[in-house]
């Protein structure tokens, strides 16, 4: 396997798995954030790594407290794995500040990796994640080096200020603040699509909705199986149709018997039965899969 790639790119050929790096924060109950991610991963066989941002003490009610790391450390962990593993894609998730975005883009910045970003700003619970103060600075500075922004239609609003469900107009607006590509998810409001705009063409792939009290952690499994789909060297529409598909699935075998509130998705259920189903691995670049 090649490592230590200078910008993280693994050179076509040879024996090598799909890298992805989140750069997001803890979900202590194992249902979003980095937990989610390192899951969607590997469900897509693609080897996770992370580097964390903050901790969180949370559960399927709430977030109870947040512990911030320093941006020395989020730079530090980010350069670890970067310097030597290297990465095919990279996802953001929760970032929390102003200072953390800052260090995040600063290590991103010239390195040429594919990136989403998906901008969590409220928990499902109702927890802030994202300080207001933070908002400008996402997306002054990390929106013009995504491939692709992922935010839910809550999100989507108040990033731009539109109120309004008309999901094409909210991704042209996203584009316009900076980002090169916008998918804003179809699980909220009256329309069940997910709807991409990568700046010239607009593509509405429907979702279906599932009836469950099993949601947490949807959204950072759509983003990251999106991550990973990049790394595996689909186009964005494929890997966006592949994300809303491993998503949908993760719901519709959600957890809602797990704790008092919301429960969590299950990404993995197929391990459960004794096998799983990849994603499109990199020999498949340019198809999504049945």
């Amino acid at each position: 396997m090649t490592r230590g790639v200078p910008g993280g790119i693994i050179p076509p050929g040879g024996d090598t798995v799909p890298r992805v790096l989140t750069i997001a924060s803890s979900d202590s109950g194992g249902g979003a954030g980095i937990q989610a991610d390192l899951k969607a991963f590997a469900r897509c066989g693609a080897h996770g790594m992370s580097a964390i941002v903050a901790l969180t003490a949370q559960n399927t009610l709430g977030v109870t407290s947040i512990a911030e790391q320093s941006p020395a450390f989020v730079r530090d962990q980010i350069r670890a794995v970067l310097d030597d593993i290297g990465a095919d894609a990279v996802k953001t998730g929760m970032l929390f500040s102003s200072a953390i975005i800052e260090t995040v883009a600063g290590e991103l910045a010239g390195r040429g990796l594919p990136l989403v970003v998906d901008p969590v700003m409220v928990a499902s619970s109702g927890s802030r994640l994202l300080r207001p103060d933070a908002v400008a600075t996402l997306t002054g500075r990390l929106f013009p080096l995504a491939t692709v922004v992922t935010p839910n239609l809550p999100e989507a609003q108040a990033l731009t200020g539109l109120v309004t469900e008309d999901r094409a107009r909210l991704a042209e607006r996203l584009v316009a603040l900076g980002a090169r590509a916008a998918l804003v998810t179809g699980g909220h409001g009256a329309t069940p699509a997910d709807h991409l705009f990568d700046g010239r063409e607009h593509l509405e792939i429907a979702v279906a909705r599932h009836d469950i009290a099993a949601t947490h952690g949807a959204g950072c499994t759509h983003s990251a199986a999106l991550a990973a789909g990049l790394a595996a060297g689909l186009t964005l529409p494929d890997a966006a149709r592949q994300a809303a598909a491993i998503a949908g699935d993760a719901v519709a075998h959600g957890l809602p018997g797990l704790g008092g509130g919301d429960g969590p998705v299950h990404v993995l259920h197929g391990i459960a039965r004794g096998g799983t189903t990849p994603c499109t691995p990199r020999s498949g670049k340019g198809s999504a899969p049945p």
